[in-house]
């Protein structure tokens, strides 16, 4: 028994009409009836009740009409899902983001994959600097960006966007203009900046930022937040660096200063992963 003999089963219970259902199913009638013959000697029953003027299904063959329509549909499915995975065009990824791009260059990545691939299901993360190669070696994502350089051989990396630095400061606060900041203003602020993450070329940015000016600022808070850092600016408790995309979040209360200081972003997957879900994606992503 197998799927075809089946599905010629199921067009004639339905046809109830040898002549008709082979035409249908673009097989001599002779052919048909053996099929037919082959699947009630394996099953052991009598599908058909057949004359020469009339096919009716039996009593068992009426219940594994019944039976196999159902099974069969399931099957298409299974076997559809299958080819969308093999495609690339069902399945989940996993990608992770910072918290500065999800209402920039988030939302529109994320419609083109949608409008792509309506099937695919997409889970959004954000996962600790120190964390990311390891998730990504590890298959707990997929996808990494981020806006540190990537320098390990299993893993690929790609520029897609490019940001720049901002000076984030309460509506009523005095810097106006990123000549605002200087060594001498420096001294009677208080900063509150993203986590301090070693190796990290993001941190190195700001970092340089302030070498630059000839002064360590004071730092009494960091955060892996960018949301939070502007919420605590926005209640007046210090002044915060971040990348202008926060811009987008359209927060009330502050001012973003824009330095001529760009800070990248890259895309980020493992060498050898051949998922085709992760080639799509990443056609959809890089520019």
């Amino acid at each position: 028994m197998d799927l075809q003999q089946i599905k010629y089963f199921l067009a004639l219970s339905r046809e109830l009409h040898f002549w008709n259902t082979a035409g249908k199913m673009n097989i001599t009638q002779s052919a048909l009836s053996r099929q037919i013959q082959s699947l009630e000697n394996q099953l052991g029953v009598q599908l058909f009740e057949r004359n020469k003027r009339n096919v009716k299904l039996t009593a068992a063959g009426q219940f594994l009409k019944e039976k196999w329509e159902v099974e069969l549909n399931k099957l298409e499915f299974i076997h559809q899902s299958a080819r969308q995975i093999q495609l690339g065009e069902s399945g989940t990824i996993t990608i992770s983001h910072p918290d500065s791009i999800s209402a920039s260059i988030m939302p529109e990545i994320l419609s083109r994959i949608s409008d792509a691939f309506p099937q695919l299901k997409i889970k959004l993360v954000q996962v600790l600097y120190e964390n990311q190669q390891d998730f990504l070696r590890n298959y707990k994502i997929d996808l990494a960006i981020t806006r540190d350089i990537n320098n390990a051989k299993d893993i690929e990396s790609q520029k897609i966007h490019t940001d720049h630095l901002a000076i984030v400061v309460p509506e009523d606060h005095p810097y106006q203009t990123p000549e605002d900041l200087t060594k001498e203003t420096l001294a009677s602020q208080k900063f509150i900046l993203p986590t301090n993450d070693e190796g990290s070329s993001y941190s190195d940015l700001i970092r340089r930022l302030f070498n630059s000016l000839e002064n360590a600022p004071e730092v009494y808070l960091h955060s892996e937040f960018g949301s939070a850092i502007i919420a605590l600016v926005r209640k007046g408790l210090g002044i915060a660096i971040l990348p202008d995309s926060y811009l987008f979040h359209e927060i009330p209360g502050i001012r973003f200063i824009k330095l001529p200081l760009e800070t990248d972003l890259y895309i980020n997957w493992r060498t050898e992963d051949h998922n085709p879900v992760l080639a799509n994606v990443l056609k959809l992503i890089i520019p």
